[in-house]
């Protein structure tokens, strides 16, 4: 609770300098939040059958919520699916040309046969028009979760996956994975509704971009 308590003064502080990115007509930031999998596709299925689809769907409405009650609406945050439903990855990567986005968020859990593996990774294309401006998103993003929240850090990678690989043309791209499912710490930590609340928060408050 002291955690989450000093994240919210910490937020009150940061918000004067909120703010990046390209300029549109209501001077609002617009970011994608993409909730992966759903509908027929669970993702990772962990301890107690925790699943994927749902948790991360929980975070990205709670950063939505936040950014109402918490930041006044200073961004335009639209999710891929607001609810339990399975959306092409195509037309997922496909709302960051849509909407004129200024950053693709697409948020995972990860999984291991090794019961003890945890931690948070966040990952980045591995080329693209916004690529620079991905990697410093991706350290902003790892640094607030770790501090914040007290998730191991596992490192900024690349990858190319579809979501990445597809909205890095358009807009700065990230794929986070929020800690393991197969650990049981980890999955029951992302049971409870505080801790849900600081990791949107901490998210949250991470989206900024120097250029």
């Amino acid at each position: 609770m002291v955690r989450l308590v000093t994240l919210i003064a910490f937020t009150f502080w940061l918000m004067p300098n909120l703010g990046f990115g390209q300029s549109h007509k209501n001077g609002k930031t617009i970011i994608i939040i993409d909730p992966g999998h759903g509908g027929s596709d669970s993702g990772a299925v962990g301890v107690n059958e925790i699943r994927e689809k749902d948790k991360v769907l929980n975070v990205s409405k709670e950063i939505i919520s936040l950014n109402e009650s918490l930041f006044g609406n200073t961004y335009d945050i639209y999710l891929t699916r607001y609810e339990d439903t399975l959306i092409s990855l195509k037309d997922r990567a496909a709302l960051a040309k849509k909407f004129n986005a200024d950053l693709f968020v697409s948020l995972h859990c990860n999984h291991s046969i090794n019961s003890n593996a945890k931690g948070v990774e966040v990952f980045v294309p591995k080329q693209g028009k916004y690529i620079r401006e991905s990697i410093q998103m991706a350290y902003q993003l790892q640094k607030g979760l770790k501090e914040n929240i007290g998730f191991k850090s596992r490192g900024v990678k690349f990858a190319n996956f579809q979501v990445l690989r597809e909205s890095v043309g358009y807009c700065p791209t990230v794929l986070i994975e929020l800690g393991f499912l197969s650990n049981s710490n980890e999955a029951l930590h992302l049971t409870e509704e505080e801790n849900v609340l600081a990791i949107a928060l901490s998210i949250l408050s991470s989206f900024q971009i120097k250029k």
